[in-house]
Protein backbone atom coordinates (compact mmCIF):
# COMPACT_ATOMS: atom_id res chain seq x y z
CA UNK A 1 0.00 0.00 0.00
CA UNK A 2 1.25 3.50 -0.98
CA UNK A 3 -1.44 6.21 -0.70
CA UNK A 4 -3.89 5.90 2.69
CA UNK A 5 -6.84 8.20 2.73
CA UNK A 6 -7.39 9.63 5.84
CA UNK A 7 -10.54 10.94 7.13
CA UNK A 8 -10.85 13.17 9.82
CA UNK A 9 -7.23 14.33 9.14
CA UNK A 10 -7.40 17.60 10.35
CA UNK A 11 -8.60 16.61 13.81
CA UNK A 12 -6.97 15.60 17.02
CA UNK A 13 -5.64 12.29 16.41
CA UNK A 14 -5.71 12.35 12.50
CA UNK A 15 -3.24 15.63 12.63
CA UNK A 16 -0.59 13.19 14.27
CA UNK A 17 -1.40 10.35 12.08
CA UNK A 18 -0.76 11.99 9.25
CA UNK A 19 2.90 13.54 10.39
CA UNK A 20 3.44 10.15 11.22
CA UNK A 21 2.98 8.07 8.12
CA UNK A 22 4.52 10.95 6.02
CA UNK A 23 7.40 10.23 7.55
CA UNK A 24 6.83 6.54 7.54
CA UNK A 25 7.21 7.05 3.47
CA UNK A 26 2.95 6.61 2.70
CA UNK A 27 1.45 9.24 1.07
CA UNK A 28 -1.32 10.69 2.53
CA UNK A 29 -4.64 12.03 1.64
CA UNK A 30 -6.71 13.87 4.03
CA UNK A 31 -10.73 14.55 3.60
CA UNK A 32 -11.96 16.94 6.11
CA UNK A 33 -14.38 19.83 6.51
CA UNK A 34 -12.05 22.03 7.99
CA UNK A 35 -14.65 22.73 10.39
CA UNK A 36 -12.40 23.56 13.41
CA UNK A 37 -9.57 25.01 10.77
CA UNK A 38 -6.94 23.61 8.75
CA UNK A 39 -4.08 24.91 11.16
CA UNK A 40 -2.81 21.35 12.36
CA UNK A 41 -2.21 20.81 8.33
CA UNK A 42 0.34 23.09 8.22
CA UNK A 43 3.27 21.30 9.19
CA UNK A 44 2.44 19.01 5.74
CA UNK A 45 0.83 20.90 3.46
CA UNK A 46 3.64 21.25 1.18
CA UNK A 47 5.44 17.48 1.37
CA UNK A 48 5.08 16.18 -2.15
CA UNK A 49 3.19 12.90 -0.65
CA UNK A 50 0.62 14.79 0.90
CA UNK A 51 -2.64 15.67 -0.12
CA UNK A 52 -6.10 17.35 0.81
CA UNK A 53 -9.96 17.50 -0.27
CA UNK A 54 -11.91 19.68 1.49
CA UNK A 55 -15.25 18.41 2.15
CA UNK A 56 -17.91 16.72 4.10
CA UNK A 57 -17.87 12.91 4.45
CA UNK A 58 -21.58 13.28 3.81
CA UNK A 59 -20.86 14.13 0.23
CA UNK A 60 -20.14 11.28 -2.44
CA UNK A 61 -18.71 13.90 -4.83
CA UNK A 62 -16.43 14.47 -2.51
CA UNK A 63 -15.81 11.38 -1.02
CA UNK A 64 -14.77 10.07 -4.39
CA UNK A 65 -12.65 12.71 -5.02
CA UNK A 66 -10.50 11.54 -1.65
CA UNK A 67 -10.72 8.17 -2.93
CA UNK A 68 -9.05 8.52 -5.72
CA UNK A 69 -5.68 6.57 -6.40
CA UNK A 70 -5.78 5.56 -2.30
CA UNK A 71 -4.72 1.99 -1.48
CA UNK A 72 -6.34 2.23 1.95
CA UNK A 73 -8.66 4.27 4.27
CA UNK A 74 -8.30 5.14 7.61
CA UNK A 75 -11.43 6.25 9.12
CA UNK A 76 -11.63 8.70 12.02
CA UNK A 77 -14.18 11.21 10.52
CA UNK A 78 -17.02 11.64 13.36
CA UNK A 79 -19.07 13.95 15.98
CA UNK A 80 -16.98 12.51 18.61
CA UNK A 81 -17.85 11.82 22.06
CA UNK A 82 -21.00 11.12 23.90
CA UNK A 83 -21.66 15.58 24.80
CA UNK A 84 -21.19 16.48 21.38
CA UNK A 85 -23.15 13.60 19.82
CA UNK A 86 -25.62 14.26 22.33
CA UNK A 87 -25.84 17.75 21.68
CA UNK A 88 -26.27 17.29 17.76
CA UNK A 89 -28.12 14.00 17.79
CA UNK A 90 -29.39 13.86 14.10
CA UNK A 91 -25.98 14.63 12.85
CA UNK A 92 -24.06 12.26 14.95
CA UNK A 93 -26.01 9.59 13.38
CA UNK A 94 -25.98 10.96 9.76
CA UNK A 95 -22.21 11.31 10.04
CA UNK A 96 -21.08 8.67 12.30
CA UNK A 97 -23.70 5.76 10.91
CA UNK A 98 -25.11 6.71 7.68
CA UNK A 99 -21.67 8.31 6.41
CA UNK A 100 -19.69 6.12 7.49
CA UNK A 101 -21.65 2.85 5.65
CA UNK A 102 -21.80 5.13 2.40
CA UNK A 103 -17.83 5.56 2.74
CA UNK A 104 -17.46 1.96 3.12
CA UNK A 105 -19.73 0.96 0.24
CA UNK A 106 -17.73 3.50 -2.19
CA UNK A 107 -14.31 1.96 -0.39
CA UNK A 108 -15.57 -1.65 -1.34
CA UNK A 109 -16.79 -0.53 -5.25
CA UNK A 110 -13.08 0.46 -5.49
CA UNK A 111 -9.85 -0.67 -5.16
CA UNK A 112 -9.20 -0.18 -1.47
CA UNK A 113 -7.04 -3.12 0.29
CA UNK A 114 -7.42 -2.34 3.54
CA UNK A 115 -10.14 -0.25 5.71
CA UNK A 116 -8.99 1.17 9.83
CA UNK A 117 -12.00 1.97 11.79
CA UNK A 118 -11.87 4.02 14.77
CA UNK A 119 -14.02 2.77 17.02
CA UNK A 120 -14.26 3.41 20.80
CA UNK A 121 -13.60 1.01 24.08
CA UNK A 122 -17.16 2.67 24.91
CA UNK A 123 -18.84 0.29 23.63
CA UNK A 124 -18.46 -1.64 26.60
CA UNK A 125 -20.48 0.43 28.40
CA UNK A 126 -21.13 -0.11 31.44
CA UNK A 127 -19.52 -3.72 32.74
CA UNK A 128 -21.10 -6.18 35.38
CA UNK A 129 -17.82 -6.65 36.99
CA UNK A 130 -14.69 -4.64 36.45
CA UNK A 131 -12.56 -7.06 38.12
CA UNK A 132 -12.79 -8.83 34.76
CA UNK A 133 -10.98 -7.45 31.92
CA UNK A 134 -13.05 -6.85 28.49
CA UNK A 135 -11.57 -9.16 25.20
CA UNK A 136 -12.57 -8.17 22.46
CA UNK A 137 -15.02 -10.70 22.54
CA UNK A 138 -16.94 -9.24 25.23
CA UNK A 139 -20.40 -7.88 25.38
CA UNK A 140 -20.81 -4.94 23.89
CA UNK A 141 -23.27 -2.67 25.36
CA UNK A 142 -23.19 0.62 24.41
CA UNK A 143 -25.24 3.20 26.88
CA UNK A 144 -24.47 6.49 24.55
CA UNK A 145 -25.47 7.44 20.91
CA UNK A 146 -21.75 8.05 20.02
CA UNK A 147 -20.71 4.44 20.81
CA UNK A 148 -24.19 3.12 19.58
CA UNK A 149 -23.32 4.67 16.00
CA UNK A 150 -19.74 2.89 16.79
CA UNK A 151 -21.41 -0.24 17.57
CA UNK A 152 -23.98 -0.23 13.78
CA UNK A 153 -21.04 0.63 11.95
CA UNK A 154 -18.57 -2.46 13.59
CA UNK A 155 -21.32 -4.96 12.59
CA UNK A 156 -21.49 -3.83 8.82
CA UNK A 157 -17.83 -3.52 8.32
CA UNK A 158 -17.51 -7.53 10.18
CA UNK A 159 -20.49 -9.11 8.59
CA UNK A 160 -18.46 -10.46 5.75
CA UNK A 161 -20.07 -8.55 2.40
CA UNK A 162 -16.87 -7.02 1.49
CA UNK A 163 -14.75 -9.12 -0.10
CA UNK A 164 -11.24 -7.98 -0.49
CA UNK A 165 -11.25 -4.88 1.30
CA UNK A 166 -9.56 -6.13 4.66
CA UNK A 167 -11.65 -4.40 7.13
CA UNK A 168 -10.19 -3.62 10.67
CA UNK A 169 -11.58 -2.59 13.47
CA UNK A 170 -9.81 -0.56 16.60
CA UNK A 171 -11.34 0.03 19.74
CA UNK A 172 -9.39 2.88 21.02
CA UNK A 173 -8.99 4.07 24.86
CA UNK A 174 -9.59 7.39 25.55
CA UNK A 175 -6.87 9.54 24.13
CA UNK A 176 -4.53 12.35 25.85
CA UNK A 177 -1.38 13.75 24.95
CA UNK A 178 -0.41 16.57 22.64
CA UNK A 179 -1.94 17.18 19.20
CA UNK A 180 -1.10 20.19 16.19
CA UNK A 181 -5.12 20.04 16.92
CA UNK A 182 -4.91 19.86 20.73
CA UNK A 183 -8.63 19.03 22.75
CA UNK A 184 -8.27 19.87 26.47
CA UNK A 185 -11.87 17.99 26.52
CA UNK A 186 -10.30 14.73 27.15
CA UNK A 187 -10.04 13.79 30.62
CA UNK A 188 -6.22 13.53 30.83
CA UNK A 189 -5.60 16.58 29.20
CA UNK A 190 -8.48 18.72 30.83
CA UNK A 191 -7.47 17.43 34.27
CA UNK A 192 -4.02 18.35 33.76
CA UNK A 193 -4.61 21.60 32.16
CA UNK A 194 -6.94 22.55 34.91
CA UNK A 195 -5.69 21.50 37.79
CA UNK A 196 -1.92 23.41 36.83
CA UNK A 197 -3.91 26.66 35.41
CA UNK A 198 -7.09 26.92 37.86
CA UNK A 199 -5.41 25.18 41.35
CA UNK A 200 -8.66 23.62 41.40
CA UNK A 201 -10.70 20.95 40.15
CA UNK A 202 -14.21 19.63 40.33
CA UNK A 203 -14.23 15.71 39.90
CA UNK A 204 -17.37 13.54 39.46
CA UNK A 205 -17.58 9.75 40.09
CA UNK A 206 -14.02 9.34 40.34
CA UNK A 207 -14.51 5.85 40.94
CA UNK A 208 -15.44 4.52 37.59
CA UNK A 209 -12.93 2.81 35.64
CA UNK A 210 -11.50 3.98 31.57
CA UNK A 211 -8.60 2.84 29.91
CA UNK A 212 -6.52 5.84 28.38
CA UNK A 213 -3.67 5.66 25.42
CA UNK A 214 -1.33 8.64 23.77
CA UNK A 215 -2.37 10.05 20.69
CA UNK A 216 1.16 9.28 18.86
CA UNK A 217 0.36 5.33 20.67
CA UNK A 218 -3.14 5.09 18.87
CA UNK A 219 -1.32 6.23 15.39
CA UNK A 220 1.37 3.66 15.89
CA UNK A 221 -1.24 1.21 15.95
CA UNK A 222 -2.80 2.76 12.92
CA UNK A 223 0.36 2.47 11.34
CA UNK A 224 1.20 -1.17 12.90
CA UNK A 225 -2.62 -2.34 11.03
CA UNK A 226 -1.65 -0.78 7.63
CA UNK A 227 1.88 -2.86 7.71
CA UNK A 228 0.65 -5.81 8.92
CA UNK A 229 0.00 -8.70 6.37
CA UNK A 230 -3.69 -9.09 5.40
CA UNK A 231 -3.79 -12.37 6.55
CA UNK A 232 -3.65 -10.87 10.14
CA UNK A 233 -5.41 -8.26 10.21
CA UNK A 234 -8.51 -8.87 8.12
CA UNK A 235 -12.20 -9.11 10.28
CA UNK A 236 -10.18 -8.34 13.37
CA UNK A 237 -11.15 -6.28 16.37
CA UNK A 238 -7.71 -4.95 18.67
CA UNK A 239 -8.46 -3.18 21.44
CA UNK A 240 -6.03 -0.37 21.71
CA UNK A 241 -3.84 0.99 24.95
CA UNK A 242 -2.16 -1.19 27.75
CA UNK A 243 -3.58 -3.14 30.13
CA UNK A 244 -1.75 -1.04 32.94
CA UNK A 245 -3.31 2.20 32.06
CA UNK A 246 -6.81 1.12 33.11
CA UNK A 247 -7.38 4.01 35.78
CA UNK A 248 -9.97 5.85 37.66
CA UNK A 249 -10.69 9.69 37.79
CA UNK A 250 -8.90 9.81 41.31
CA UNK A 251 -5.85 7.76 40.16
CA UNK A 252 -5.59 10.70 37.53
CA UNK A 253 -5.85 13.63 39.98
CA UNK A 254 -3.00 11.90 42.30
CA UNK A 255 -0.84 11.97 38.88
CA UNK A 256 -1.44 15.48 38.37
CA UNK A 257 -0.79 16.15 41.57
CA UNK A 258 2.44 14.78 42.28
CA UNK A 259 3.76 16.69 38.87
CA UNK A 260 2.20 20.14 40.00
CA UNK A 261 4.77 22.29 41.81
CA UNK A 262 1.18 23.30 44.03
CA UNK A 263 -0.74 21.19 44.88
CA UNK A 264 -4.49 21.73 43.32
CA UNK A 265 -7.65 22.03 45.19
CA UNK A 266 -9.85 19.48 44.45
CA UNK A 267 -13.67 19.43 44.88
CA UNK A 268 -15.32 16.00 44.96
CA UNK A 269 -18.87 15.18 43.92
CA UNK A 270 -20.53 11.73 44.73
CA UNK A 271 -21.69 9.91 41.94
CA UNK A 272 -23.25 6.64 42.22
CA UNK A 273 -23.80 5.86 39.05
CA UNK A 274 -22.15 6.14 35.63
CA UNK A 275 -23.15 4.82 32.40
CA UNK A 276 -19.89 3.75 31.72
CA UNK A 277 -17.19 1.71 34.08
CA UNK A 278 -15.38 -0.26 32.09
CA UNK A 279 -11.45 -2.32 32.44
CA UNK A 280 -10.13 -3.64 29.26
CA UNK A 281 -7.48 -5.90 28.26
CA UNK A 282 -5.00 -4.98 25.73
CA UNK A 283 -3.21 -8.38 25.43
CA UNK A 284 -4.67 -9.02 21.73
CA UNK A 285 -3.04 -6.55 19.90
CA UNK A 286 0.00 -7.11 21.95
CA UNK A 287 0.56 -10.53 21.20
CA UNK A 288 -0.72 -10.04 17.01
CA UNK A 289 1.07 -7.02 16.52
CA UNK A 290 3.91 -7.06 18.55
CA UNK A 291 2.50 -3.20 19.86
CA UNK A 292 3.16 -2.14 23.14
CA UNK A 293 2.18 1.83 23.63
CA UNK A 294 5.95 3.57 24.23
CA UNK A 295 3.77 6.46 26.43
CA UNK A 296 1.85 6.30 30.04
CA UNK A 297 -0.63 8.67 31.49
CA UNK A 298 1.76 9.79 33.81
CA UNK A 299 4.16 10.66 30.88
CA UNK A 300 1.49 12.68 28.99
CA UNK A 301 0.47 14.38 32.13
CA UNK A 302 4.25 16.05 32.81
CA UNK A 303 4.41 17.04 28.85
CA UNK A 304 1.30 18.67 28.93
CA UNK A 305 1.88 20.59 31.96
CA UNK A 306 5.48 21.08 30.96
CA UNK A 307 3.66 22.93 27.68
CA UNK A 308 1.85 25.52 29.95
CA UNK A 309 4.45 25.89 32.16
CA UNK A 310 6.80 26.90 28.74
CA UNK A 311 4.36 29.14 27.68
CA UNK A 312 3.93 26.86 24.61
CA UNK A 313 -0.31 27.37 25.59
CA UNK A 314 -2.12 30.94 26.96
CA UNK A 315 -2.89 29.95 30.41
CA UNK A 316 -6.83 30.14 29.41
CA UNK A 317 -6.15 27.81 26.08
CA UNK A 318 -8.05 25.30 27.66
CA UNK A 319 -11.26 26.98 28.52
CA UNK A 320 -11.57 28.64 24.96
CA UNK A 321 -10.69 25.01 23.43
CA UNK A 322 -13.62 23.35 26.00
CA UNK A 323 -16.18 26.23 24.53
CA UNK A 324 -15.72 25.78 20.72
CA UNK A 325 -16.18 22.31 21.03
CA UNK A 326 -14.38 18.81 20.03
CA UNK A 327 -13.44 17.27 16.55
CA UNK A 328 -11.81 14.18 15.79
Amino acid sequence: MNRILVTGGAGYLGSVLCLALLRAGYKVTVLDNLIFGGQALLPMIADEGFRFVAGDLRDPDAVARALEGADAVVHLAAIVGDPACSAAPDLAVAVNREATLALLEQAGAGRIERFVFASTCSNYGKMADTSVLATEEHELRPVSLYAETKVAVEKELLSGWHQGLCPVVLRFATLYGLSPRMRFDLTVNEFAAEMHNEGRLTVFGEQFWRPYVHVRDAAQAIIACLAAPAGTVNGQVFNVSLTTQNFRKSDIVEMVQRRLRTPAVITRVAKQEDPRDYRVSFEKIAMTLGFRPRNTVESGIDEIVGAFEAGIFPPHAAARNLRAGAAA
